[in-house]
């Protein structure tokens, strides 16, 4: 699972439809919702079986030590995608960035599944990055254009259930593929997929586009666009260095650091790194919630892989509880009456999140059953639900609407950041705590050392989750 769709400030710009018959699924608009739906569902799909496919991947490919790297090169990419689709939707309407995203997101399943070693298999994870950032902010473009305002929501719900479906079948569908016909074909066989939204979209895209204001061709913000670029290259090279964990990999690391912290500085809000009382913290901490959840989820199928020796299906199906209960905490936080408790919800949020991360722990412990890891990510589903939604309400309440846009946009870059970071992290720490050195996944067998390469990566993450709790307090502004 993913948290919420990102959005650009970029895209605040764009003409909208007022056309006030229908319904999403009415006449008018039922081939686009069904095509934009269907578009949401595969990258879901794509999201939640990754995760299920992912151990037996590495051990096949012998690629242990880059574990980590499959998931933060994805971030990474989207990373610099968020920006650029939401400026080439400014320019030119969200055509091309959508189309061109879903055939790099394409270009990019086919390379993974192609790999012949981990190295290609990285940089395919890093190709779905890209179109995937280019494909969902595009959509959202769509919305605003060809949708009048009374029916957004339902089909910002409609997105949102998208993610559910795919939460509870794509581990067992990615399961039963990785064990009896070959990983390979979780990504494979998901370009196939795409050609039926497209089908079903274009049609309606191109006939909407054709009945929408021409734009002006907004310019690109080459100031920002650049600190995207460098944020994603000095959040790679960061990598890169970590995983060497050798001399020659402090140059790497030494420009890594000095082009990310300019980048990071003016991407987000002024006052972000230090918690800045108000939306500063607020934008902090939706790259915490999500960095810390991503980075402990990516490593539990991994774990019940090589710790408990179960089944890529039984591993996956560890993760499906997280992604039913976020649902759960999303609905509980928008219940009337809830507002009078927004903070609490965030600090409730982040102190679930921590005793999920530590509970899915508890099973490296010989004699505490598996079954405690699926338990514990249910209730962090429950935390990042409501925390992360509390979050986005915030973020709208403490924004004029002139800076909604900006400031959405800010958010969903310190989300991809945190799961850039706190992934890459994660990997640094796998590697050096002796976790590249898992023996073959399809034999469940565990390598020397891995056992406190997983402990201490949920202790880190679970501290990063109890700090966000401590922080959340300054989401309120002084008085």
């Amino acid at each position: 699972m993913t948290t919420a769709s990102p959005v650009s400030a970029d895209t605040a710009s764009v003409p909208i439809s007022t056309d006030p018959g229908g319904g999403v699924m009415g006449d008018r608009f039922r081939a686009l919702t069904l095509g934009i739906v269907s578009v949401v569902l595969v990258i879901a799909f794509e999201a939640t079986a990754v995760n299920t496919a992912m151990p037996v991947a590495a051990g096949e490919l012998d690629g242990f030590g880059l574990y980590a790297f499959a998931f933060s090169g994805y971030f990474t990419t989207t990373l610099f995608a968020l920006v650029v689709s939401g400026q080439w939707c400014d320019r030119s309407g969200p055509l091309r960035p959508l189309f061109t995203g879903i055939a790099v997101f394409g270009a990019g399943l086919l390379v993974a599944g192609a790999a012949p070693g981990m190295w290609i298999f990285v940089g395919g994870r890093a190709l779905q990055g890209l179109g995937g950032g280019l494909v969902i902010v595009a959509l959202y473009v769509v919305v605003g254009r060809a949708y009048p305002e009374r029916l957004r929501p339902s089909v910002f719900a409609a997105f949102s259930a998208a993610w559910v479906l795919p939460s509870i079948v794509g581990p067992l569908v990615s399961g039963a593929v990785t064990q009896h016909i070959g990983w390979r074909w979780v990504f494979l066989a998901v370009p196939a997929l795409i050609l039926l939204p497209l089908a079903v979209m274009g049609p309606a895209l191109r006939r909407s586009e054709r009945e929408q204001p021409l734009l002006k061709g907004a310019a690109f913000d080459r100031r920002r666009t650049g600190l995207a670029a460098m944020a994603a290259v000095g959040a790679g090279l960061l990598q890169y260095a970590g995983q060497r964990l050798d001399l020659p990999g402090l140059l790497p690391a030494a420009v890594g650091a000095a082009l990310l912290l300019p980048a990071v500085l003016g991407l987000l809000p002024a006052g972000t790194l230090r918690a800045g009382r108000g939306l500063p913290t607020v934008i902090l901490l939706r790259g915490v919630a999500a960095g810390a959840f991503f980075a402990a989820e990516a490593f539990i199928p991994l774990m019940m892989r090589t710790e408990r020796g179960l089944s890529p299906t039984l591993a996956g199906l560890t993760l499906t509880s997280g992604g039913l209960s976020w649902a759960l905490g999303s609905w509980i936080q928008g219940r009337p009456g809830a507002e009078r408790h927004r903070t609490l919800m965030i600090r409730g949020g982040f102190v679930l999140t921590a005793v999920a991360i530590a509970g899915a722990a508890l099973v490296l412990v010989p004699g505490v059953p598996a079954w405690v890891a699926a338990v514990a990510w249910g209730v962090g589903g429950i935390g990042m639900g409501l925390a992360v939604a509390s979050i986005s309400v915030l973020m709208m309440k403490l924004s004029t609407p002139e800076d909604a846009g900006a400031n959405s946009a800010s958010l969903q870059v310190s989300d991809a950041l945190g799961n850039v970071l706190l992934m890459g992290l994660a990997g640094v720490l796998f590697g050096a705590l002796g976790g590249g050195s898992v023996a073959a996944v399809h034999d469940g067998a565990a390598g020397a050392g891995s056992t406190g390469a997983f402990a201490v990566i949920f202790g880190v993450m679970a501290g990063v989750a109890l700090l966000g709790a401590l922080v959340s307090g300054r989401v309120r502004k002084a008085a």
